[in-house]
Parts: C-alpha cells; structure tokens; sequence
C-alpha cells in the first residue's frame, strides 16, 4: 500500500481518490511551528527524495524549522532524484548530506519555497512559473522546464499559491488539488506530462489549491 502524506485540510474529493487507489494517507498538522498558513502543508516538514513511488522520505525535526522565513523552507526542496533542486544557503545540512551521498545533482536557487514552486512529473522534468529557477536548471539541458503562468492557486492568508504545492505524483499519475482546466496553461501542462507516459488527474469541483504537494 503506497502511503501518501497529505495536508489535513486537504479536500475530501481529493483524498477519497486517493484512498480509492489504496493508498494509505497520513494528516499533516501542526501548530506554533511556521506561519499558521502553511502549518498543515506537507512539504514543509518533509522531503521526498525522488519522483515516484518509494522514493527515499526525510521529516524535518521540530527544532529544523523556525515560524519565519527562511526557517520555515530548511526542508523545502525540490528532489526528482536526479536532481536537487533548493536555495542551498537555507537547506537543512542532514537533507543536503542525504543528497550528496545519494549522488544527485544540487540546483542552487534563489527560491527558498522551491517545492512550492516545482510540480515534479520525472527525473528530469519539472514543471514551474519560477523564473529564477528556470535560469537555474538550464544549465542542466537534461533536466526539461515546463515555464507556465504564476498565480491561479489559491492558499488561504495569501493573495495566491504556488502550482508545486497543489501538486503531487502517485504511481504514473501526476494529480492537482482541484480544477487545472481552469489554469491558462492546462493543455500545455497535460500534454507536457502525457508525453512522458504519465496521467494527468485534477479535479473540477473547486479551485486549484496549495496544500503543501500530495506527497
């Protein structure tokens, strides 16, 4: 059974999908840790080391995180298993050693939310509207970029949220917390993920969501 974790305030269309392909879900939540905002998102308290299922996960120890940023983006990483990709003046040293040793290319980004930022599809595909991280990896011409529209996600206490954070791939499926038909970049992010063999699943009945990645 594949165990995803996932943001207890994430929809109930979502994480009934989810438990109908049989994964196991573990809630993430906290309190007086990070800002209240981002306090229940996944991908603030643990880093998954790889695109697909299995792939290596490290959770952040609560004295790893602080309530402002940047200490609240020491596991914020973007890892495909490739490639590792963070502001690296802000990653946690036991997350970057990790990295090193498992012999992955690190990105030096000026994004401390880079997870946030980076829809991971495959090894060596990302999808984002970050144009600092976009400069970053095409130094790295296997690594292909997909540059889509920011915005067009919600996240509640902010005027928006970030398209990696409603975002997260299960088995050959890359999923978005709610309706990606209506970003204005939807059929050049399904053709972009189909053309490596993989699904696209969103969900129609409400907006596109940050809830800290489906990880």
């Amino acid at each position: 059974m594949n165990k995803i974790y996932i943001s207890k305030d994430a929809n109930k269309i979502l994480t009934d999908y989810l438990e109908g392909l049989g994964c196991h879900l573990s809630f993430i939540a906290s309190s007086d840790i990070v800002d209240p905002a981002i306090s229940n998102h996944p991908d603030i308290f643990l880093c998954k080391m790889g695109a697909g299922d299995g792939a290596p996960i490290f959770f952040a120890e609560k004295e790893d995180l602080g309530r402002d940023y940047p200490s609240d983006v020491a596991f914020n990483a973007a890892c495909t298993g490739r490639y590792f990709i963070h502001n690296l003046s802000y990653t946690n040293e036991k997350l970057l050693l990790a990295a090193k040793e498992m012999g992955m290319t690190l990105i030096d980004v000026g994004q401390g939310y880079t997870k946030c930022s980076i829809v991971v599809v495959a090894e060596d595909a990302i999808i984002t509207y970050d144009e600092g991280i976009i400069r970053a990896c095409s130094k790295y011409p296997e690594l292909e970029v997909l540059q889509v529209s920011p915005g067009f996600v919600r996240l509640d206490g902010y005027d928006t949220g970030f398209i990696g954070g409603c975002s997260g791939r299960v088995g050959n499926e890359v999923l978005f917390n709610g309706d990606l038909f209506a970003h204005p970049d939807f059929q050049r992010i399904v053709t972009f993920i189909e053309k490596r063999g993989l699904t696209c699943r969103w969900f129609p009945d409400y907006k596109l969501t940050d809830i800290g990645s489906i990880l």
